[in-house]
């Protein structure tokens, strides 16, 4: 019996959906022991100058507690190298416990002037340690490049380690990886920020609207110390491009807008 179209579609939606969650096999030739202890990832080498390797482990086990050692552990980072290294050093978020192999933390220009922003790793990032490597990156690669604006983005996410199954992270996960990602902003002094999807937008923007209803419309970034401010541009996660193409011509649109503003500014 053949399936009609309609059912044919929904499947082939459904499987592009599980292949951008990870899913890479239905089943596997032996039984894996999911819960067998992981042995920590190599520290990852120092790529904007030099920062020595310290394990940090958040005291008390609460969220409170944690996100003030992510604070103290940001502030004491003077580079992008030794934020990278304390990142990799941190162990207050829950998601460095959960399975993914290392902390993924940033790539490209760091004093291009635009910062982008994602939510979180996936499976692919996981592997290499760099976001947006996988084929939502390759999608985002492409269409910063038609922009004009791959030589001036550094790209980070949220949070720096993957969640299970690429699950989108959670409030407190991303409040514990926050004083990060704020001291990423002090150390790249961005001109403009672009988000990637709801979970992003929110935590920068600290919103709870829609990504349909925000993207396309001018944010603000502001930090509580030092009064630091930059225009931040939501858009669509490029992983959604995927399986929705035809909202490609939106996050064009706000591309462009980004790049006129970037111009501007210039």
């Amino acid at each position: 019996m053949i399936a009609p179209a309609a059912d044919s579609r929904a499947v082939e939606a459904l499987m592009a959906f599980w292949a951008d969650a990870g899913v890479d096999a239905c089943f596997e030739g032996a039984p894996v022991d999911r819960l067998r202890p992981i042995a920590p990832p190599a520290q990852p080498q120092a790529r904007y100058g030099s920062a020595p390797p310290v394990r940090i482990v958040a005291s008390g086990g609460g969220v409170a507690d944690a996100v003030a050692e992510a604070r103290r552990a940001a502030a004491a980072a003077l580079d992008l190298d030794q934020l990278q290294a304390a990142i990799a050093a941190f162990q207050g978020c829950p998601l460095s416990t959960l399975g993914a192999r290392q902390a993924v933390f940033g790539r490209g220009d760091p004093a291009g002037g635009l910062l982008v922003v994602g939510e979180g790793p996936g499976a692919e990032e996981d592997a290499r340690g760099e976001p947006f490597v996988g084929k939502a990156g390759q999608l985002l690669d492409r269409m910063l490049a038609a922009a004009g604006l791959a030589e001036r983005a550094f790209i980070t996410n949220t949070v720096y380690w993957r969640p299970p199954g690429n699950r989108t992270p959670t409030p407190e996960e991303q409040a514990v990886c926050a004083p990060f990602l704020e001291r990423t902003f002090e150390l790249t002094r961005p001109k403009a920020v672009l988000t990637l999807g709801a979970a992003a937008a929110r935590q920068v923007l600290k919103t709870d609207e829609g990504i349909t209803r925000a993207r396309g419309s001018w944010g603000e970034w502001r930090l509580a110390e030092g009064d630091v401010a930059v225009p931040v541009m939501p858009t669509l996660h490029p992983a959604f491009l995927l399986r929705q193409p035809q909202a490609k011509r939106e996050v064009w649109a706000d591309l462009l807008e980004l790049g006129a503003r970037l111009d501007g500014a210039a």
